[in-house]
């Protein structure tokens, strides 16, 4: 497993599209996954310290998981088939290790809040990770967090409404 950081979470200005770009904690990859709109902002809330007056959906699971004596070990996005994402929450609970299936952007929001590190396999980042090229200077003209590139990739994408957001 290779540990990964939430790096950044874009926007796209001109359509609906989200991504959460995490980082190698060890390493020069990047893995864009792309998310929904309400995990999007569930995750960079959390991320900014915002907080809502009442819980919303990961903050009710996320004490669901900790008034049931459980810990939440670790986040895995264990595989990527066909374009789609796919994750796993490690929770430890009296009765032991339990893996669930989760979808990356509720599981990376889960992990943010109970300050759980974030994995993925080999496999997922020789498929879909992504390294910026050294041949691409950073724009100094406003682009103050280095993001400009990734910026330009979300804003360009030209996506079918059909395809799944994970």
């Amino acid at each position: 497993m290779i540990e990964l950081e939430v790096y950044s979470v874009l926007y796209s200005l001109l359509s609906r599209h989200r991504v959460v770009l995490l980082k190698e904690t060890n390493g020069k990859r990047y893995l864009p996954i792309w998310i929904g709109q309400h995990e999007s902002e569930a995750i960079a809330m959390h991320l900014q310290g915002a907080s809502v007056p009442r819980p919303l959906t990961h903050d009710l699971l996320t004490s669901i998981i900790t008034q049931l004596g459980a810990h939440l070990d670790y986040v895995l996005v264990n595989d990527l088939v066909n374009g789609t994402f796919y994750a796993r929450l490690a929770l430890t609970h009296p009765s032991g290790l339990t893996l669930i299936d989760s979808r990356p952007s509720d599981a990376i929001a889960l992990a943010v809040r109970l300050g759980a590190p974030i994995y993925a396999e080999p496999d997922v980042l020789i498929k879909a990770g992504i390294v910026p090229s050294p041949d691409i200077r950073p724009q100094h003209d406003g682009g103050i967090d280095g993001l400009d590139v990734f910026r330009d990739f979300v804003d360009a994408l030209s996506l079918d409404e059909d395809e799944p957001e994970e």
